[in-house]
């Protein structure tokens, strides 16, 4: 109810600063999910119509028969601008009838969607581009109960809607599942991080423990920053992850320092001459900070209110996937060396822990002195 109110004080207030430019710088997009399909409504002001389509009186449009010629060429000209996915395909929109609503100046446009009813919505629209403040507001209801809202304009075009259905988590599942996977193998930092973890060795036992807790510190504070019950600046996160990358690479090169007279073990040491291999607990520390970022494009994506849930574990699971891809290769490459030259797996290691150290440092005073 609060959102409601709130989303109508919006395009109150909104008409009120513009009205002097323009009376009505909006259209309204309708969808209504149900068991039958999809159909909906545009609704566009006679002012927004007539520019477009070169009619010099707007207020001709009004005239139902005036409207029902112009009914083509209106469609022609408002098709392209509006698309919907359904579960991740491209729908093909049907348009029908035309009506005029004449107490709100505008003109009426009826259509369904191709395809049965979907678990999740996709909404592209920029209805009158030749204004630059115009905005679309869009109405989702699935079974007569409004569901969503949202507001489409020249910088925000797209709106997405995951329904409550099995359906609609399932969708909400392979959507993120993939997003995690993508985010983890396209982000570099997070790469090297693991990477240089992986870069002593050890034994299967071992390099899960450091994969898990990584896994564990990075779900915490995802979870936390993107039900927005913490969330510090990227300003301040992003140069500590690369900082992150900076003490991995030097714990290796201390590890390996203490053991230069050995070959690389299977079970490291750490530095200051202790028995514990410190690769766990930097995991599920450093995890906490790279959580964060991880959050940053969680949250650029969109998470669905009514699936929060499932969003945030179908996240986590495409990173932990795409994690387990990267160990899995990096692991057995550094086990083919290990087992094949022991002196070639430490100069292996050595220099890439100062590679690692190399980039932390790069990202590091590029994040903190000359920021996008």
């Amino acid at each position: 109810m609060k959102r409601s109110i709130a989303f109508a004080m919006t395009v109150w207030l909104l008409s009120a600063v513009t009205a002097a430019a323009h009376p009505a710088p909006f259209s309204y997009l309708d969808l209504h999910l149900d068991a039958s399909g999809v159909t909906g409504t545009l609704v566009v002001h006679d002012l927004d119509a007539a520019h477009d389509l070169g009619v010099a009186n707007a207020d001709s449009l009004l005239d139902p028969a005036t409207a029902a010629r112009y009914r083509d060429a209106l469609v022609a000209l408002l098709g392209p601008r509006v698309s919907v996915m359904l579960d991740s395909r491209p729908a093909t929109i049907m348009w029908g009838a035309i009506d005029v609503v004449a107490d709100r100046q505008s003109l009426r446009l009826a259509f369904t969607v191709s395809g049965s009813r979907p678990g999740h919505v996709g909404i592209h629209a920029y209805v009158f581009p030749y204004d630059p403040i115009h905005q679309t507001f869009v109405n989702i209801y699935e079974d007569s109960a409004l569901k969503l809202q949202a507001i489409l304009d020249a910088t925000h075009q797209d709106a997405s809607y995951y329904s409550g259905s099995t359906q609609g988590r399932w969708a909400v599942v392979k959507t993120f599942v993939v997003s995690g996977i993508e985010h983890i193998l396209i982000g570099p930092d997070h790469i090297l991080f693991l990477i240089g973890l992986l870069l002593l060795g050890g034994t299967f036992a071992r390099l899960a423990l450091i994969v898990t807790s990584f896994t564990i510190g990075h779900s915490i504070t995802l979870s936390l920053a993107a039900l927005d019950l913490v969330s510090p600046p990227a300003r301040f996160i992003e140069p500590l992850i690369a900082l992150t990358i900076v003490v991995v690479g030097a714990d290796n090169l201390l590890v390996l320092k203490q053991k230069k007279n050995d070959s690389v073990p299977s079970e490291p040491s750490v530095a200051l001459g202790t028995a514990v291999d410190l690769r766990p607990w930097l995991a599920v520390a450093f995890g906490l900070i790279h959580g964060f970022g991880f959050a940053y494009v969680l949250k650029e994506f969109g998470l669905p209110r009514a699936a929060l849930g499932w969003s945030l574990f179908a996240f986590n699971l495409g990173v932990e996937i795409g994690q387990l891809l990267i160990v899995s290769v990096v692991a057995s490459a550094l086990l083919m060396v290990r087992r094949n030259s022991a002196p070639l797996a430490r100069t292996v290691a050595l220099l890439g822990s100062i590679a690692v150290i190399a980039a932390g440092a790069y990202w590091f005073v590029q994040r903190v002195f000359f920021p996008a």
